[in-house]
């Protein structure tokens, strides 16, 4: 394949961005009175503004052209056709099989098979797995309901759930609460356990091969808490797993029976809406799991539709590509103005870097461009009293995410207005900016004393791009479509930078060394070939 920064569609673009070089946000408001309508999509009653990027109307079509030469098209048919476009694992990538349901819903295959069938079987079982411990008929050893469930994963085992559970506490299902463990850190387990009560709690252990280390010892100690309260009998009532691994899962003491598949063509990161999102079912109840999967199957069919001009992830995928490859911006925050949105920017950080921070493409050379920009963020209004003051004044050029709801999951009084203002507050501000003149005239209109001593202080300098996505409200359709939305947006780019986006090896290479340094970290060989750093460290920490 030509790589895309060889072709004429890639040159019209660079031709193009040179021109805007030096042109200010403010001046291209001040010259567009329609950017606004001009810049803005809408999507069923979704509202994405582009208005505040660093970009003309005339910018989309030719971003465009590089989703027709890199054939997303194309593409987009050989993942939904099964095909293993996870090239060196050699395996295909259908997460999408997972949320296609309904009477329309197609086959959907891999090496000639409907995976359909074991989708619906296993949604079935998690249907009425939920359904028993809401209805307290599965109980503990000592015949008591359970009121707490631990989910021990980590990575795509922990972060989708997680951040999904925190997002939809609005609809949480009473007496049960949900808790999550990953960090290998024994504080992470330790104060998790601490507040609970062994005979009514559930552990869901979630790891494809059963072998994750830090899963793993989690749910040893787990067991040993758990065993050391009730016996070693209780595991079966206490412990059910999300894994592959029948005989690994059956040796750790959990009937097989109470285990959850997935298979090898759900990556991690993209896991959510397979079994790995049992402990979100049972948060907030089976049908509202079903909800967040059909406002996914809503974002897909969208992204598989729309043309790219209309269609959300494309586009949002294009100005990602436009930022970082066109006018050099490293780095894009994300501020959700949503408390219960609070572990978004993590998983984005995963579900973006792990997929996109690579430099070598689908031929085995060099992308020759920067990749996906960092991803970072905190909640709005936190960040304001954090980091904003870098984002107005500290001289790096970056772009920021918006994304606020119109309506609050926690109607207060007097809250949701003062957050709307807030967030519109702040992409305007980061967009125009305050001359060394409008600041003057401010002080002096207040009576301010000295104000040429101050007024340096108080420039903004401004033209820092930024997107606002302003959803209805925040509801298990809206999550599922709003995930759904960046799964395809990191889709898009894998292709406009031909790389494959869903291995991830740069993860596996730290394990390695990691397995190699246990031993002489345990006393149990000689602290030998490797670094004076790593060996230095590793003495300061034995007896």
């Amino acid at each position: 394949m030509t790589p895309i920064l060889n072709t004429p569609a890639w040159k019209h673009v660079e031709r193009h961005a040179h021109g805007l070089r030096d042109v200010h946000l403010r001046d291209l408001f001040a010259h567009d009175p329609t950017r606004f309508a001009r810049l803005s999509v809408r999507w069923n009653d979704w509202l994405l503004d582009l208005s505040k990027q660093r970009i003309t109307p005339d910018t989309l079509p030719l971003l465009a052209d590089l989703w027709h030469v890199a054939d997303v098209p194309g593409w987009i048919a050989r993942m939904r056709a099964g095909e293993p476009i996870n090239h060196t694992e050699n395996r295909a990538v259908l997460h999408i099989a997972l949320r296609n349901l309904g009477p329309d819903a197609a086959p959907i295959r891999v090496a000639g098979q409907d995976v359909m069938p074991d989708v619906l079987a296993v949604l079935d079982k998690m249907r009425k797995f939920c359904t028993a411990v809401h209805a307290g008929q599965w109980r503990g050893a000592t015949g008591e309901p359970i009121t707490d469930v631990v989910n021990i994963g980590i990575g795509g085992s922990d972060l989708g759930p997680r951040m999904a559970t925190q997002a939809l506490a609005a609809f949480r299902m009473p007496h049960l609460r949900v808790h999550y463990v990953a960090n290998l850190d024994g504080a992470d387990l330790a104060t998790t356990l601490a507040g609970l009560d062994p005979r009514t709690t559930l552990f869901i252990i979630a790891s494809k091969t059963f072998t994750t280390q830090e899963t793993m010892q989690n749910a040893v100690s787990a067991r040993n808490w758990l065993t050391g309260a009730l016996g070693a009998t209780a595991v079966g009532r206490h412990f059910v797993a999300v894994s592959t691994a029948l005989d690994k899962v059956a040796a750790f003491g959990i009937d097989p029976d109470n285990a959850f598949a997935f298979w090898d063509w759900v990556g991690g990161r993209f896991s959510l809406w397979s079994a790995i999102g049992l402990p979100l079912a049972l948060a907030i109840g089976f049908e509202r799991f079903e909800a967040l999967l059909a406002g996914a199957r809503a974002m897909d069919e969208h992204f598989f539709t729309a043309p790219p001009l209309e269609n959300l992830p494309a586009l949002l995928a294009l100005v990602e590509l436009w930022n970082a490859d066109f006018i050099n911006l490293q780095t894009r925050a994300l501020l959700p103005y949503s408390q219960s949105l609070g572990l978004l920017p993590r998983y984005l950080q995963q579900l973006e870097m792990e997929s996109l921070g690579k430099q070598i493409d689908r031929d085995g050379k060099p992308v020759g461009c920067p990749t996906l920009p960092i991803v970072w963020g905190e909640p709005g209004t936190n960040g304001q009293h954090a980091f904003y003051q870098l984002l107005h004044q500290g001289g790096r050029a970056l772009s920021c995410e918006f994304i606020v709801c119109r309506t609050p999951d926690y109607p207060l009084p007097g809250h949701h207005e003062k957050l709307l203002a807030n967030c519109f507050a702040q992409s305007a501000a980061l967009m125009k900016g305050k001359t060394e003149a409008e600041a003057r005239a401010e002080l002096m209109a207040a009576g301010a004393p000295a104000p040429d001593f101050l007024a340096p202080y108080k420039i903004f300098p401004g033209n820092q791009p930024s997107t606002t996505l302003l959803l209805p409200r925040l509801d298990p359709f809206t999550l599922g479509a709003l995930i759904a939305m960046y799964e395809h947006k990191v889709f898009t780019l894998g292709v406009l930078w031909h790389l494959d986006a869903f291995d991830q090896w740069g993860v596996e290479y730290g394990k390695q060394i990691a397995n190699s340094l246990l031993p002489m970290i345990e006393g149990k060989a000689k602290i030998e070939g490797v670094d004076s750093s790593t060996a230095g460290l590793i003495a300061a920490c034995r007896p």
